[in-house]
């Protein structure tokens, strides 16, 4: 397997997609903003910076080298605060990967974008690659922007470049107070003894999908997705928030814990419901999850209590 540049690889979903690329006996090298970090896989490469940084992304591309980018500065929630940083902050500099890499002559780009958000309202579920892109956040539609470029390129310069775009990523490593991830939020809130808080009598429903199986999924669609398509990267399988809360109810009566729910006004930037069909990665790569929901919360949740303990080490 050839070199495969990383952007974004030392992040959630980022260094799962390095450990496989690994265990396949290729080379990475990862590209981040942040400083090293303790859980870097063993044999990766780290380079600090920021990829809009057109010299240094230069100095890592080299012609027959893979590329995966999950790079991307904002999420959701916190897009609507400043939507004209969402799109300065992301979209110059994926535009100008694009070319780089068009220069560079690498191998494969895989661009990791969003399936929660770029559909917007579902008209069908689960939702297919050629379902309406209607997103309603400032998040999504840069995503949905980037994408058309990405295609853009391909269909007029022949850009090796394919789209991946994950369900809800979920599973232990995930960071709480970051404005997305209702598991990890409402885990972590059943476990300091506070409310949970649901927008709506049910929550939203969402496809939750664990980050092994997203990263799975991005490393299929490299290998052999298919170039200039979109490959959706869902387990097919709707939860609502309270859906959840029920399953994590079990796991907090057995140690003890009570599960407080509080019920918020719910949102109008909310899809109701999205779910997505991955069969097109199926049929293409024999990709399927493996993870099931309530194997991926129970890990959650020990972890959780794991890291409680190490915060507060019992007398």
């Amino acid at each position: 397997m050839p070199l495969t540049l990383v952007i974004g690889g030392a992040g959630f979903i980022g260094l799962e997609v390095s450990r496989l690329l690994l265990e396949a006996g290729g080379d990475v090298v990862i590209l981040g903003r942040g400083k090293e970090p303790l859980a870097l896989p063993v044999g990766c490469r780290y380079v600090q910076g920021d990829y809009a940084n057109l010299g240094l992304l230069r100095t890592l591309l080299t012609p027959g080298c893979n590329v995966v980018n999950l790079a991307y500065s904002t999420v959701p929630k916190t897009s609507f605060g400043d939507p004209t940083f969402d799109l300065l902050s992301n979209l110059p500099s994926n535009v100008a990967l694009l070319q780089e890499v068009q220069r560079a002559e690498v191998r494969r780009l895989v661009i990791v974008s969003s399936g929660g958000t770029v559909y917007g309202a579902a008209t069908m579920l689960p939702i297919p690659e050629d379902h309406p892109t209607n997103p309603i956040s400032p998040y999504g539609i840069t995503k949905l922007t980037i994408d058309s470029y990405a295609r853009m390129f391909h269909t007029t310069t022949d850009l090796p470049v394919l789209i991946a775009r994950p369900a809800n990523a979920y599973g232990e490593a995930q960071r709480t107070g970051v404005g997305q991830g209702f598991m990890a939020a409402a885990i972590d809130a059943i476990q300091r003894g506070r409310e949970v808080e649901i927008y709506g009598r049910e929550g939203t429903i969402r496809d939750y999908i664990h980050v092994q199986d997203v990263a799975t999924g991005i490393v299929a669609v490299l290998q052999q997705g298919k170039e200039g398509n979109i490959y959706n990267v869902g387990t097919g399988i709707g939860a609502s928030n309270l859906d959840l809360i029920r399953l994590l109810q079990g796991l907090a009566d057995a140690d003890g814990f009570s599960v407080r729910v509080s019920h918020l006004p719910e949102r109008r930037f909310d899809v109701a419901a999205n779910v997505l069909n991955s069969r097109k990665l199926a049929d293409a790569s024999g990709w399927a999850p493996r993870i099931s929901l309530a194997e991926g919360l129970a890990a959650m949740w020990s972890y959780g209590l794991q890291r409680k303990l190490e915060r507060e080490p019992r007398p």
